[in-house]
């Protein structure tokens, strides 16, 4: 969303200039997008961190950082300063000892994390001029209620690309049901889950087949070892398939009959549950925090409980039951979604957001 958000201010006529705290794939785009970009090293708070051996290193590295962060600003001519993420708090400290306006982009919606974690981590959103979330569950989860009481806060929902083109779900399900799983391989999303739901159409007479469509973050290794070990206990080798990770995604969705979103921990939106929406793909969408606010209002987005293969299967079979007007439904959605949800209309609101807060 960060590079969506650049997009935005910059088709509004504003100059942006972006650091990054290491060099990686978003540069080029960036560069490429007309975009000065600064790599610079500075500190990223991270849960880690939340203990006393880690502050006492924070404290350490904010000190080194904290003169070249304020030089940074200084040089570019910044009007406003806005940092994208809690977990980038010294931007704001850095912009206000210049004398400029802070605003915080939040798209974290951390409700697990101890109330003095959670403390810690939005303390510095005090000082800011104002906070942009990108959902009502990431501003209920943080609840900056001396900015909101000053008007300075705005919730302007992700904007999500969706695909060249998009084309309706098969009109008979012959064969298989084909489902599609698409997101990071990590407990915390879910696709254990999927491999259960699986299993359990098949035992209860219906066909249906899974594209796991995501890699593991480095460390996880052991986690899609144990995909593998449980998809060959439930003999489904012929039935679920590890495509990796995928960029564009809109092929993967396209080739499903329906999306799979399982996520057992907070989300602060779902942007995969729109990103099936676009594609005219019924979803269906554990029913909690940010998943549930990006399905809400589409009718081809099936809410089901938490952390169960019994809810998924259940959620499979409604819609394969009733296929026809959930196609038919999907279709609609997609209209509705790229007009609700589209990167055009995030474009406008989050320009116009920053605009208001700044002053």
């Amino acid at each position: 969303m960060m590079l969506e958000a650049v997009r935005g201010l910059l088709s509004h006529g504003s100059r942006v200039v972006v650091t990054c705290s290491r060099t990686g794939p978003l540069v080029p785009v960036l560069e490429e997008l007309g975009v000065d970009v600064h790599v610079t090293d500075v500190p990223v708070i991270r849960k880690s961190m939340l203990s006393p051996r880690g502050m006492l290193h924070l404290v350490r590295t904010v000190a080194s950082s904290f003169p070249r962060m304020r030089r940074l600003i200084q040089d570019v001519g910044a009007d406003v300063v806005v940092a994208n993420t809690l977990t980038l708090p010294f931007w704001t400290l850095a912009a206000k000892s210049c004398g400029l306006p802070a605003i915080v982009y939040v798209h974290e919606a951390e409700s697990s994390l101890s109330v003095a974690a959670r403390t810690l981590l939005t303390a510095p959103l005090r000082l800011a001029s104002g906070v942009v979330f990108n959902s009502e569950t990431s501003r209920q989860v943080c609840r900056p209620r001396s900015l909101e009481r000053r008007g300075r806060v705005r919730v302007v929902l992700n904007g999500v690309a969706g695909p060249p083109a998009t084309h309706p779900a098969r009109r008979e399900i012959e064969g298989p049901a084909r489902l599609v799983f698409v997101g990071r391989l990590s407990p915390r999303k879910g696709p254990d889950l999927v491999i259960d739901a699986v299993s359990l159409l098949r035992e209860g007479g219906v066909e249906a087949t899974a594209d796991l469509v995501g890699d593991v973050f480095p460390g996880y290794e052991w986690y899609e070892d144990e995909l593998r070990a449980r998809v060959q206990e439930l003999d489904l080798e012929e039935c679920v398939s590890f495509r990796g990770f995928r960029s564009p995604v809109w092929g993967a969705i396209g080739d499903a009959d329906l999306m799979v979103v399982p996520s057992r921990g907070d989300e602060s939106f779902g942007n995969v549950v729109i990103e099936s929406l676009l594609c005219a793909r019924p979803v269906i969408v554990a029913d909690h925090t940010g998943l549930r606010e990006a399905a809400s209002g589409f009718e081809s987005a099936v809410q089901v409980a938490t952390n169960s293969p019994e809810a998924l299967a259940q959620g499979v079979r409604r819609i394969l039951q009733d296929w026809s007007h959930i196609r038919d439904a999907a279709a609609l959605d997609a209209t509705a979604a790229r007009a609700r949800l589209g990167t055009e209309r995030f474009h406008g609101d989050f320009s116009r957001a920053v605009r208001e807060l700044d002053r």
